[in-house]
C-alpha cells in the first residue's frame, strides 16, 4: 500500500445524489470506498442527497467524487465544494457544466478540430413547429437526446415523421432536448487518466450490443445484452484517431483528473458524441476495464484519481 497523504487525512467518498443515475453512483461509491479503505485511507461514504450533506462534507479534507448526473457532474456540486475550500476529484465547475451540456460540449469539441454530428436544439414551441425545425435540418433516422443527461437516459430513435411526432408528444417541455442524425456504427469509448500531471489515453473499449438498435439505457444495465472488447479490435489508424480526439476533448474542455469520451465509429471514421467528466467507477465498468487493459489495477486507478484532487480555479466572471 502506497499512501502519500498525511496520516489522518479525511476522505469523503461522495456518491448517490438526486439524479437519474443515482444507482450507478451508489455502485461507484461503494467500490471506490472499499478500495480506499483497503489501501489504508480514512474514509466515509456520503450521499449527496442526504439533507445533512452540506454539513457532513465540511469535516472532509478531500472529496472523492464517485457520482454522476444532474446536481453532481454538472458543476453544482463542484461549486459547493469550492465555496467550502474542499479539494475534490474530477473536473472543475466550468468544465463540468460545459461537459454536461451536450450541444455546448460538441461546439467546443468541434472548434478544437474533432469530428462531431450536426445537431438541433429543440425550441420551446408547439410540437408542429419543433418537428419542422428538426426535419428541415436533419434527415431520418434521427435520435432525440436530453441536453444534460448521461447513461443514454431518455434517448429515442425516430425513423419517420410518425415516430418523431410520438416521441415529441412524450417529452417534458420544461426539459432541454436536441436532435442529431442517428448514425449506425461501432460504439467505442476512450478514457483519459492524468498521471504525473499529464493526461494519458487508455486503450479504447468497444461495446458490442447483442440485440439492441443502439447502446441504450436498458442495454447498459443488462450484462446479457452487450459485451466489451478491450482493446477495441479496430484498425490502428482508427484507434489512433480515437485516442487523439479523446485527449483533445479533455484538454479543450479543460477537464481535470480524468474523463471518458464516447464515439461511434462509422465507415468514414470515428465521430465524437460526448464527454463524461465523472465516469463510473464500478470495478467492472468501462473505465476500470480500460485501465486494466493498460496494466493499471483497480486500486491503482482509484489511487491515481485521488492524487489529482485539487481546488480548481473554477468560474471567474
Amino acid at each position: 500500500m502506497t499512501q502519500s497523504l498525511e496520516t489522518g487525512t479525511r476522505i469523503a467518498v461522495v456518491s448517490g445524489g438526486r439524479s437519474t443515475e443515482r444507482e450507478r453512483s451508489l455502485m461507484s461509491g461503494r467500490a471506490a470506498q472499499e478500495s480506499l479503505t483497503r489501501q489504508g485511507y480514512s474514509t466515509v461514504l456520503l450521499d449527496a442527497a442526504d439533507t445533512a450533506f452540506a454539513n457532513q462534507i465540511r469535516s472532509a479534507d478531500i472529496a472523492f467524487l464517485a457520482i454522476a448526473g444532474q446536481y453532481a457532474e454538472d458543476g453544482k456540486l463542484q461549486g459547493l465544494l469550492e465555496s467550502l475550500n474542499i479539494p475534490y476529484t474530477g473536473s472543475g465547475v466550468t468544465a463540468s457544466a460545459i461537459g454536461m451540456h451536450k450541444t455546448l460540449a460538441k461546439t467546443v469539441a468541434g472548434a478544437a478540430g474533432i469530428t462531431v454530428l450536426p445537431s438541433v436544439v429543440l425550441p420551446p414551441r408547439d410540437r408542429d413547429a419543433i418537428a419542422e425545425t428538426i426535419t428541415c435540418r436533419i434527415a431520418f433516422p434521427l435520435i432525440l437526446k436530453p441536453l444534460s443527461e448521461g447513461g443514454s437516459i431518455g434517448m429515442t430513435v425516430c425513423h419517420d415523421t410518425a415516430e418523431l411526432a410520438a416521441a415529441l408528444s412524450g417529452l417534458n417541455a420544461t426539459d432541454g432536448w436536441f436532435a442529431e442524425p442517428f448514425t449506425t456504427g461501432t460504439p467505442v469509448t476512450c478514457g483519459i487518466l492524468e498521471m504525473d500531471g499529464s493526461p494519458v489515453a487508455l486503450p479504447p473499449l468497444e461495446t458490442l450490443p447483442t440485440d439492441a438498435e443502439f447502446y441504450d439505457y436498458a442495454t447498459k444495465r443488462d450484462k446479457d445484452r452487450y459485451r466489451y472488447r478491450c482493446p477495441a479490435e479496430l484498425p490502428t489508424p482508427i484507434l489512433d484517431a480515437i485516442t487523439d480526439a479523446a485527449l483533445t476533448a479533455h484538454r479543450a474542455l479543460a477537464c481535470t483528473g480524468y474523463s471518458r469520451s464516447d464515439f461511434i465509429v462509422t465507415p468514414g471514421g470515428p465521430v465524437w458524441l460526448e464527454i463524461n467528466t465523472l465516469p463510473g467507477l464500478s470495478r467492472t465498468g468501462n473505465l476500470a476495464t480500460m485501465a486494466d487493459a493498460a496494466g493499471i489495477d483497480y486500486d491503482q486507478l482509484v489511487r491515481t484519481i485521488l492524487a489529482t484532487a485539487t481546488t480548481p480555479a473554477g468560474y471567474r466572471p
